[in-house]
């Protein structure tokens, strides 16, 4: 798994939204100064926020971006699902695929639906205003993570 550009770019740009002036609004002009970002590709990343119902866009003089919920109410899977779409959509992961391969007892479906399930719990747990407070620890702990399910041993 690997995230792009623009889930860097926009967390910086949702971390500046939510720091940064008092209406709390923010044009890609600024951001693309700020970071030293091509404009065009901010306004890329902002569509894609926006579409996902993260920011809001306001035009005229005071226009710009603006969050759409409190940073309280946007996680870290919300920014990356808008951004990157499903990061961990591998072959054999998908349940309309039949494993053609000709290990018959093959176990790493279920083994990527699982870490699947434990990385959306994990970026699930984390919100925009943890990243914002407190960017350096975020205090999240693993076993306080909403368990789908019982990790048990392979044997």
């Amino acid at each position: 798994m690997k995230f792009t550009t623009k889930t860097e770019y926009g967390l910086i740009s949702l971390i500046h939204m939510a720091g940064g002036k008092p209406a709390g609004r923010i044009t890609t002009k600024e951001v693309a100064e700020l970071e030293k970002y091509s404009p065009s590709y901010i306004e890329k990343i902002f569509q894609g926020l926006r579409d996902a119902g993260i920011v809001t866009s306001h035009q005229g003089n005071q226009g710009g971006y603006a969050l759409a919920r409190p940073t309280s109410e946007i996680t870290l899977k919300q920014i990356i699902d808008a951004l990157e779409g499903d990061t961990f959509d591998l072959f054999c992961s998908r349940d309309d695929v039949i494993c053609n391969h000709s290990a018959t007892l093959c176990g790493l479906k279920e083994i990527w639906r699982r870490t699947k399930e434990l990385l959306d719990a994990f970026y699930s747990g984390i919100t925009l205003e943890m990243i914002v407070r407190s960017p350096n620890d975020i205090g999240i702990k693993v076993d306080e993570l909403k368990k789908p399910y019982e990790i048990r041993e392979i044997v």
